[in-house]
């Protein structure tokens, strides 16, 4: 397989570092992942559809790890995985002349994620441009301090915010759609995680930030190959 594709399956889950332990499983031309972040506040799911392997479902305990052994071997690699009996013990990776062996973890170290049967309804999509996607992610760079962005209504306008309060404070406000319906009374989420979901999925024109009043975003991608979903759960300021 092209070792490009999969560093941009690990990518498009690490977020920068951020997400480690995962479980791989591999069935039919599909490699997926679930993830939870160590502060329960971002959920995901991401999928490469063109991969050519047997069934596995193996745990990767350090990602950063694994991606700079993937980051020796050149352009076209072998994935195997080794068994001691029926349990998978390490991950085998090599190109022409080079040959990785990474060792796998027990399922039971590994995050459990929990399943999202019942998602609530999201009522307020906010359409973010390749424009908007470069502002947020400069903005976060510049208030890298802040942990949260949030979504409010203020004057007839449906706005974001990174540094929101309802005293005064360093932020940078975006106008999302002037002349909103309705009002939205002001809810978090982490704006390092979002600006990592961005980072992560620059090859997309555009994104699309969902949003529940019931406390959870969703935004998604759909890049050749790829699908990719996350949640963000509200963060209580």
């Amino acid at each position: 397989m092209n070792k490009n594709n999969l560093l941009r399956f690990i990518q498009k889950y690490s977020l920068g570092g951020l997400i480690e332990s995962v479980a791989w499983n591999a069935e039919g031309n599909k490699l997926s992942v679930r993830f939870i972040s160590d502060d329960k506040t971002l959920l995901g799911e991401v999928e490469f559809n063109a991969f050519t392997s047997k069934a596995f479902n193996v745990g990767i305990y350090t990602t950063s790890l694994l991606k700079n052994m993937i980051g020796v071997l050149d352009s076209d690699i072998a994935l195997k995985v080794d068994l001691a009996g029926d349990k998978a013990v390490s991950l085998k990776l090599s190109s022409e002349e080079t040959e990785t062996s990474y060792q796998l973890a027990d399922l039971g170290v590994i995050p459990p994620v929990p399943d999202l049967k019942q998602l609530p309804e999201f009522g307020i999509d906010i359409e973010m441009a390749s424009n908007m996607i470069d502002k947020f992610i400069k903005a976060k760079g510049a208030l890298s301090d802040i942990d949260t962005f949030t979504i409010f209504t203020e004057a007839g306008d449906l706005k974001m915010a990174i540094g929101y309060s309802s005293i005064s404070t360093n932020r940078v406000t975006f106008t999302c759609q002037k002349g909103f319906t309705g009002e939205i009374k002001p809810i978090s989420f982490s704006a390092k995680y979002l600006k990592e979901i961005l980072t992560a999925n620059k090859e997309a024109t555009s994104a699309k930030l969902s949003v529940s009043t019931d406390g959870l975003s969703h935004v998604g991608f759909q890049i050749d190959d790829f699908v990719c979903k996350y949640y963000l759960v509200e963060i209580l300021n």
